[in-house]
């Protein structure tokens, strides 16, 4: 029996991991199929405090593992397929053959970014040139053509964002008119640095030299015509899937399959399960803020079990 167990990594996973073992509470983290998350996949990380000249973002998982770790958390390398809760109150995680039981849940399985499904994702992304995170990797792009492919809230905002570097942003849509609010649509379409590409789908990624991007593939979808945009830079704002489906019942989600948190918590409505980072959090998707609820949901686990004694 486990006092709490985390199920997922990344920083929201790993910064539970830490205050929850700090608190003597031996946490079980299980670290699913991507160990430290979506921020493994990325270069450079310039944006998380206390790293002037950046860090690799496997690396700084690494450090927040090893930390969690120095204090006494232990890590196992499944993935939760399900979890209960018994009438006596204490929690049911299947994880493959095994059944572990835990008196409080900490959920940080975050987001999965919904990509085009093209070949030489698997190598281009997060380090040849595609992405699905301008706040994290515009930077990057500085005075290049990069292109971003949606065209909803999420698109305008990254097309936009973009065009404090990048030289020019082409706005790749499958429609003739813009998915998103009127006011997001207009502020995009009317950056001089943005251009639309209008009822186009992207058909390939086609990398150059040291196998970063070069261009993309087009296919416009009412002439049938295919054609190359020449980009340096790939960023994919089609929306993310919530890691969430898991716990059935336990928890409410919103439309998207984001999970509710009660207000100004990060406590669900089933006492005992919190959640933490981008499986809750469709606005602000950050590495920094992922963290804080990873620090916030260990200290209302620690209460509430210290409540139940």
């Amino acid at each position: 029996m486990e006092d709490v167990i985390i199920i997922g990594t990344g920083c929201a996973g790993w910064t539970a991991a830490i205050y929850t073992s700090r608190a003597n509470l031996k946490p079980l983290v299980l670290a699913g199929a991507q160990v430290g998350g979506q921020l493994t996949t990325t270069t450079e990380v310039e944006n998380f405090p206390g790293f002037p000249e950046g860090i690799d973002g496997w690396q700084l998982m690494e450090n927040m593992k090893g930390q969690a770790e120095k204090f006494g958390a232990r890590v196992e390398y499944v993935t939760a397929e399900g979890v209960t809760k018994r009438a006596d109150g204490i929690f049911e995680i299947k994880a493959g053959e095994a059944t572990l039981e835990a008196k409080a849940v900490i959920v940080a399985t975050g987001a999965s970014a919904r990509m085009l499904g093209l070949p030489g994702e698997d190598t281009l992304y997060g380090k040849g040139g595609l992405t699905t995170c301008a706040t994290c990797d515009g930077a990057f792009y500085p005075d290049m053509p990069v292109c971003v492919v949606g065209g909803g809230d999420s698109a305008c905002e990254e097309a936009t964002f973009l065009t404090r570097f990048a030289s020019k942003v082409y706005l790749i849509h499958r429609r003739d008119e813009l998915r998103a609010s009127k006011i997001m649509a207009e502020r995009a379409l009317a950056n001089p640095k943005i251009e639309p590409v209008w009822d186009n789908e992207v058909t390939a990624y086609h990398p150059g030299e040291n196998n970063k991007m070069r261009a993309v593939g087009l296919r416009n979808l009412k002439t049938g015509e295919e054609s190359e945009l020449e980009v340096r830079g790939v960023f994919v704002a089609i929306g993310h899937v919530p890691n969430s489906a898991f716990l059935g019942d336990l928890v409410d989600l919103d439309e998207n399959g984001y999970i509710l948190q009660n207000p100004g918590r990060t406590a669900t409505k089933t006492a005992g399960l919190f959640v933490a980072g981008d499986v809750a959090d469709h606005f602000y998707r950050q590495a920094i803020t992922a963290a804080g609820q990873g620090c916030a949901a260990a200290l209302e686990a620690e209460r509430w079990l210290a409540e139940q004694e």
